[in-house]
């Protein structure tokens, strides 16, 4: 007798191979020939009606979100709150902690880029860890680590301390940056995992705003005093998500990965339309699992060898998975937003606005701005696609930065300052962080969370994130010396011309992912692609 690699569930929930004859009785139960022969297509073209007809999901009726589903993202992403705050926070607490500790514009860099820079290390490590211990305790790490950062930074006598909480920091923003979309993505249904994986840089901007707020409201406060609040406060949520952890489901993908189907049936029925698509979804896990991954689906599996497949020798689909994730996260901080968010108090300065209490208030106006637009983004990815929010945030930030070049520019060489340039300096950088919030601020993580394979997820994330991490701490770490040398009219201008280059790779480079399951996605790489599917560049 020979048995397969299907497995069927017992009346108790456990689950035993089937003989090959029952195995193909089964399949083809869940799955239709007609199915098999349009794989391909479906996944060429896009969320069809019947991939959404094979998950129980009527193409006539109006696509809801599981509240068990949104309930976990909504706590996976609170991490997000911490990374964003730090952002929207240090942004003002840094000019009073350079007049407090009396620091130079070099050391301000490195105290603002250092924080990126280190979370390089979360970032590499988080894939392996979470392929350890699990998606769920990784997000408690992250949380952890940023709490004990949040206190040291609050509570520094000195610049080394204050250094050192930023070290710390970094590690757990790198941790929560990689396990948060992740974690969302390998939760979601396929029809709401654009919306829902993308709830992460919806909590970063929500981060970046309390940020904003907290620094106009503690402004008011004594220069030794005020900072060490603005930072300390960060502790709060750090909190909350370790405690809320308790109630949150583990993956169901890490879950087959480690041979708890069982556990893994109950997480997706909570997460399913009906108990039939969650059997679907259940059965495509352990195929994608048994099949491409030795050693898997089993409790023995803990990521081994992810790093080799991906680094050493990765097959031509997983090349092209890597160029595309890798790519968007280099454009992502490219772009040069976190610096122009960190550093905007500087920019409003040299265009005209000295109080700092008006320099704080604008940089509310760019808050709420951004976190408007990446709610709306998050609505409609779903709806719209990757790649249309994508393409059409990097054309729009590629023209706001050429409109603050000029701006600057014109700034620069005028003595009086006239309302006008400041205007449209004010306006061109609400702009740019709102295109940033349509495209590639949420579709980063979507699109980075969703492509990889199920064996090579959380370590292919981190390994973008990685890239992520350390081309932003470059950014924030010389934003301000090089706009010294071209000054900021030319570093805008030099910008610009990143994101029409951004613009380019992205419409060649990153296939449409909407509508499909984790385990459909890798058909977009594969060499059997459709006429009406992009090219790719072998």
């Amino acid at each position: 007798m020979h048995f397969s690699s299907t497995l069927e569930s017992d009346e108790d929930g456990n689950y035993h191979p089937l003989l090959d004859s029952e195995s193909s009785h089964l399949e083809t139960g869940l799955k239709s020939e007609r199915r098999n022969n349009v794989w391909h297509k479906d996944a060429a073209i896009g969320g069809s009606q019947k991939h959404k007809e094979a998950q129980g999901v009527s193409a006539h009726r109006k696509i809801h979100i599981n509240k068990y589903a949104f309930g976990g993202a909504i706590l996976a992403s609170t991490n997000s709150v911490l990374l964003g705050y730090d952002i929207g926070v240090m942004s003002g607490a840094v000019l009073y902690i350079k007049d407090n500790l009396k620091i130079s514009s070099t050391q301000v860099e490195i105290l603002v880029g250092c924080l990126n820079v280190c979370s390089l290390i979360g970032s590499l490590a988080s894939g392996r860890t979470s392929d350890y211990i699990g998606r769920r305790y990784t997000i408690v790490l992250a949380a952890a680590t940023f709490l004990v950062g949040a206190l040291l930074m609050g509570l520094a006598p000195s610049f080394i301390f204050l250094m050192a909480g930023r070290v710390v920091a970094g590690i757990g923003v790198g941790y929560s940056l990689m396990i948060a979309p992740v974690y969302t993505a390998e939760l979601s249904p396929a029809t709401t995992r654009g919306f829902l994986s993308s709830l992460p840089e919806v909590f970063i901007n929500i981060g970046i705003l309390l940020g904003y707020v907290s620094n106009y409201a503690l402004s008011s406060l004594p220069g030794n005093m005020n900072w060490r609040l603005m930072l300390g406060l960060a502790a709060l949520p750090a909190i909350i998500v370790a405690f809320c952890v308790l109630v949150m489901p583990e993956s169901p993908r890490w879950l087959v990965m480690k041979g708890r189907f069982g556990d893994a049936k109950q997480v997706l029925i909570k997460t399913s339309d009906s108990k039939e698509e969650a059997e679907l979804r259940l059965a495509e896990m352990i195929k994608a699992a048994k099949d491409l991954t030795p050693g898997a689906a089993s409790s023995n599996w803990r990521g081994q060898g992810a790093w080799r497949e991906l680094l050493c020798r990765p097959s031509r689909p997983i090349r092209r998975i890597l160029i595309a994730a890798i790519g968007v996260n280099f454009f992502m901080q490219a772009s040069g937003n976190d610096a122009v968010v960190y550093y905007s108090p500087e920019v409003f300065k040299d265009a005209g606005i000295q109080s700092r209490r008006q320099l704080v208030g604008v940089t509310v106006i760019m808050g709420i701005a951004k976190t408007f637009f990446v709610l709306v983004s998050a609505l409609f990815l779903d709806r719209f696609g990757r790649r249309p929010l994508l393409l059409l945030g990097s054309t729009g930030m590629a023209a706001s930065l050429a409109a603050l070049g000029v701006g600057s520019m014109y700034l620069e060489q005028s003595a009086d300052k006239p309302v006008w340039a400041i205007a449209l300096c004010i306006v061109a950088v609400c702009a740019d962080v709102s295109f940033f919030s349509i495209g590639l601020g949420p579709v980063t993580w979507v699109y980075s969370s969703e492509i990889f394979p199920m064996r090579l997820r959380a370590q292919g994330s981190s390994l973008a994130i990685s890239v992520n991490r350390l081309v932003s701490g470059i950014v924030a770490m010389t934003f301000l010396s090089i706009s010294k040398l071209i000054s900021f009219g030319g570093m805008f201008f030099s910008l610009a011309g990143i994101m029409v280059v951004g613009t380019v790779f992205f419409y060649f480079f990153l296939p449409e992912t909407k509508g499909k399951t984790l385990e459909e996605i890798g058909v977009l790489f594969e060499d059997k692609i459709s006429e009406n599917q992009i090219h790719f560049v072998s």
